[in-house]
């Protein structure tokens, strides 16, 4: 279990920043929701609950997640389950249980970047994007393929659109981590491919979405992603499992894409 010497709970960002960067192994507390997955021995943990981040708002263009709105603040937003068909709200519908999903936060969950993720592949076919105190707007594909940094996830902000998306995901049974996850998203006519717990992080398959702008049929989109990524094994799954697992639930999310109206 990761285990921390002392807890702060800065009034502000600013304060938050400055104690977070004090010392190497200084660290946000998020939900603290996977605590026990970690095994290190850290300084100070620091909880943003007193930063005023726990919101969810919308306007006519896009809808923001501050980093403190929990899983099950953004599964009920009713902001969230009209974006992309409620993909996002889906996806973390299926994470153990409600209690659970009230304490685990959508910044610790984005910020994390874990493999394991069921909201990631929703977000990044949703062309989310991240605010960072010190590192600015970064687009959430870009953020994904950063190393870890010292910095803070004040927001998430998902753009408004004529957006018809899908979630898919395998489970062993319903309260364990995915074996792989996934999203399809199509706005107006540009495809997106999302895949996650493969086990690694949820990564796009552009080769994919590029075939279906081209109009190929779901089953050889389907074929192009599970050969375009990295796949791996573990105690979970196979590497060859989860790759025809790719190929199957991409098949199921492009159709459930476009049969929504």
């Amino acid at each position: 279990m990761l285990t921390f010497q002392k807890l702060a709970q800065p009034q502000s960002l600013a304060e938050a920043y400055e104690i977070l960067t004090a010392q190497k192994n200084n660290f946000l507390l998020g939900g603290g929701a996977f605590l026990r997955l970690g095994s290190a021995k850290r300084g100070t943990a620091v909880d943003l609950s007193a930063c005023e981040l726990n919101y969810i708002e919308a306007n006519e263009e896009e809808v923001r997640l501050g980093a403190m709105a929990s899983l099950r603040d953004l599964e009920t937003s009713l902001s969230m389950r009209q974006l992309g068909c409620g993909v996002a709200s889906q996806a973390v519908s299926h994470i153990i249980g409600v209690q659970f999903r009230h304490s685990v936060t959508v910044g610790g969950s984005v910020f994390g970047r874990f493999g394991f993720s069921d909201l990631l592949p929703a977000l990044l076919v949703l062309e989310a994007s991240v605010h960072l105190y010190k590192g600015g707007i970064v687009p959430l594909a870009q953020f994904m393929e950063q190393p870890p940094q010292k910095d803070i996830l004040t927001q998430v902000v998902i753009p408004k659109g004529a957006c018809r998306a899908s979630y898919q995901q395998m489970r062993t049974s319903c309260s364990d981590f995915p074996l792989l996850n996934m999203a399809a998203a199509e706005t107006d006519g540009v495809w997106k491919i999302a895949v996650g717990a493969r086990p690694g992080r949820a990564a796009l398959a552009i080769q994919a979405a590029a075939a279906l702008d081209a109009g190929v049929a779901p089953e050889e989109a389907a074929r192009l992603a599970a050969a375009e990524l990295s796949f791996a094994g573990n105690n979970r799954a196979s590497e060859a499992y989860r790759r025809q697992l790719c190929e199957a639930l991409t098949v199921r999310a492009v159709k459930e894409v476009l049969a929504c109206k």
